[in-house]
Parts: C-alpha cells; sequence; structure tokens
C-alpha cells in the first residue's frame, strides 16, 4: 500500500517541481527585465497614449452593454458547436446511429429556443 502511495505522490512530485521551475523562470525573467532595462522617466513616458495618439477628452468611456451580449452569444454557440464534433464521431459508429440522431436534435432544439428567446428579447438587433 505504501509503494503505491509513494508511486502516486512522486508523479505529482514531478508536476510541482515542473511548477516550481516555471515559476521560478518567470521570476528571474522578471528580475532581469527590471535590472537591464534604463529608468528614465520623462513627462512624455508617463503621459497615457493609446496606439500612439495622445488622449483627448477624460479618461473614462461609455461603453455599450450590447456589444458584450454579441460576445456572450457568440461564446455560447461557438461552444455549444464543439459539441457537434463529437456527436459526429459517435454518429458514424454502429448501433448509435437512431439515438444519437435523436438527442443531437433535442441538443439544437435547446440551442433554437435560446436563439428565439434572444431574438424575441431583442437582443440580436444592431441598433
Amino acid at each position: 500500500m505504501t509503494v503505491i502511495a509513494a508511486d502516486y505522490f512522486r508523479s505529482y512530485s514531478v508536476v510541482g517541481l515542473l511548477a516550481v521551475v516555471g515559476v521560478l523562470f518567470v521570476a528571474v525573467a522578471f528580475g532581469a527585465g527590471k535590472l537591464l532595462r534604463p529608468v528614465v522617466p520623462t513627462p512624455e513616458k508617463l503621459l497615457t497614449y493609446e496606439c500612439g495618439v495622445d488622449p483627448v477628452g477624460e479618461g473614462w468611456a461609455h461603453t455599450q452593454v450590447r456589444y458584450y451580449v454579441y460576445a456572450f452569444l457568440y461564446v455560447i454557440f461557438a461552444v455549444d458547436s464543439i459539441f457537434l464534433f463529437p456527436w459526429a464521431t459517435v454518429f458514424a459508429a454502429p448501433g448509435y446511429g437512431a439515438a444519437t440522431l435523436v438527442e443531437m436534435f433535442i441538443f439544437l432544439g435547446f440551442l433554437a429556443v435560446g436563439l428565439l428567446y434572444a431574438y424575441k428579447k431583442g437582443v440580436l438587433t444592431w441598433a
């Protein structure tokens, strides 16, 4: 029993050692960057900019929530489309055709209901 536990913890010790080496690598890289870079602050260097253009107006910008909703809907349907690939492989296997087809149409039905709900709420209108 102790041999099994030792092998079990030894495999995790490799993962832990790899994590420590990764953290040390990042710490050494950041430390070397801090030591080697020149530090000459000027007013121009301390000025906030975006894409090389000096800022105009306030630093806070108002963002429309609908853009986040579009992004959220995209992520939902992109993740749901990932489930179609395993379905295609199982559908090709002998003996699973009819049951898999019914399950996939139920899944696509749920997606259609969600899309219809988003359409009825006016989420999909771009205005």
